[in-house]
């Protein structure tokens, strides 16, 4: 009988996978030999595969080079990084490499671009679209970057009032751009993204403040839906929406001669995962080219701001099983050395699912089971997978360690957890270990943060420091009483 895990993987899926290979028994992830790196680092883990951050790119750029030279397509392609996905150094590092250009969502984003534009990693021609709703320290930072030189910074107008709180603190001329509020699914509890103008009034705000403004130069229109691209019939019909607004405004804005469609790229969490980027490249590239040819105008540059399509393939987590409970007549619980909630804070807020896989055993004995966390909160677990919303694993040892690997978890999960500072019930974060392959194909390892420790966590809630008091006059009473404070 075919009762082994691995004879339920290869049953199930197509196995081996690109990034995925069994080797002895263990399981190998873009050829890191993961069992490798645990005994080297211990668990919990997480750890970043910097080279995938590269290919991503490198793949989406091939795919847009080859439709528009299909399509004879006579716009430029620039691809952007959505900082706000991982702004950790390493993963800019790695995704500078590849001639790309950054988008910003906040006043700190451009701390950083200027810290990179200091070290020579991004030009001063290199593109930073800035985006979000803008409050005065992000106006002031956009401002300070403008004034300092870099032109191609180009805020993405998000609401009427940004371009005089733009125009009263940049001192020359600058160049802007317009984000549409897309209307999205049904299924969202509103009708219209909070960011951005509505369709029906973009061009009266560019007749009203912007045609006659000899200081601003609209370059850009902004397209972006929650669901992100995919082949639906919601997807096609909101970016012809945003076509037909691109080429209305076109025709009396000749400087107009950018769309951005944001990003939103799909990424793998599934061993089943099927996505035809090519196609949808493909697609977009010709119904922007046919419309911009049935209203005879010029076609856009296009410029796209993926950010998980950037760097989510590239994370993962290592977490062991710790203990078994069985919990009644058909439910076993594995309970990990780390918390779903704290490490994988998607997987609990939006029910996200990763690929998730176990690093060795693969010849043993499999068992359904349900994951728990270590925290004292009845959603820190993880109970579906590709299984028709079921775990298997390879059955339960005390003898016998078993570690379990989430991947694709690259994107959004340490900042939405709040990296390096307080993890719900003070479960520590896990070490990061940072993974790389040099030219010849030698991979390496080295350790970019230490598991957090007790004493991290007590500086943070104040029992580390010698108590405080201020003396402070209430007015209300007699001058000689006073109030402390702390």
């Amino acid at each position: 009988m075919n009762t082994k895990y691995v004879d339920l993987i290869n049953q199930t899926f197509d196995f081996p996978q690109e990034e995925f290979v069994l080797e002895n028994n263990q399981l190998l992830f873009h050829g890191v030999d993961l069992n490798e790196v645990v005994a080297n680092y211990g668990t919990p883990l997480k750890f970043t595969y910097l080279p995938k951050i590269s290919d991503n790119i490198k793949k989406s750029k091939r795919w847009f080079e080859k439709a528009m030279k299909k399509h004879n397509y006579k716009g430029n392609y620039n691809y952007c990084y959505c900082t706000k996905s991982s702004h950790f150094k390493h993963v800019l590092n790695e995704a500078l490499k590849n001639d790309i250009h950054i988008e910003t969502s906040s006043a700190f984003d451009i701390d950083i671009v200027q810290n990179l534009k200091k070290e020579g990693k991004i030009r001063a021609d290199s593109f930073v679209i800035s985006n979000g709703f803008k409050h005065a320290q992000y106006i002031t930072n956009i401002a300070r970057l403008i004034n300092e030189g870099h032109q191609n910074c180009i805020p993405i107008i998000d609401n009427y009032e940004e371009l005089d709180l733009l125009s009263n603190e940049i001192h020359g001329n600058y160049n802007i751009g317009i984000r549409i509020a897309s209307e999205e699914e049904p299924k969202f509890e509103f009708y219209t993204s909070r960011l951005g103008i509505g369709y029906k009034n973009i061009l009266p705000f560019y007749n009203k403040q912007i045609k006659d403004n000899p200081k601003v130069t609209l370059k850009m229109l902004h397209f972006f839906i929650n669901t992100g691209i995919n082949d639906n019939a919601y997807y096609w019909n909101e970016l012809l929406k945003c076509l037909k607004v691109y080429t209305s405004l076109k025709k009396i804005c000749p400087s107009l001669n950018s769309l951005n469609i944001g990003g939103g790229f799909p990424i793998k969490n599934s061993l089943a995962f099927d996505f035809d980027y090519e196609y949808i490249i493909d697609e977009i590239i010709n119904q922007i080219k046919l419309t911009c040819e049935e209203e005879d105008i010029d076609v856009p540059n296009i410029f796209t701001e993926f950010g998980s399509f950037t760097v989510g393939e590239s994370g993962g987590a290592i977490y062991e099983v710790l203990y078994q409970k069985q919990q009644n007549d058909r439910e076993k619980w594995n309970m990990i050395n780390s918390s779903f909630i704290t490490t994988l804070p998607d997987t609990w807020a939006i029910n996200k699912r990763f690929i998730m896989l176990p690093i060795n055993r693969w010849n043993d004995t499999y068992e359904r089971v349900l994951l728990g966390g270590l925290t004292c909160d009845s959603d820190d677990y993880y109970n579906s997978e590709q299984h028709m919303n079921a775990i298997y694993l390879p059955k339960y040892r005390k003898d016998e360690p078993l570690y379990i690997g989430f991947f694709n978890t690259g994107a959004y999960q340490e900042t939405i957890g709040g990296y390096g500072g307080l993890q719900h019930c003070l479960i520590p974060a896990p070490k990061h270990v940072l993974i790389d392959k040099d030219e010849h194909g030698n991979i390496s390892t080295r350790l970019f943060r230490e598991q957090q420790k007790s004493e991290d966590l007590l500086g943070i809630l104040g029992y580390d420091k010698k108590p405080e008091t201020n003396t402070i006059q209430n007015s209300n009473t007699n001058p000689e009483l006073q109030l402390a404070d702390k």
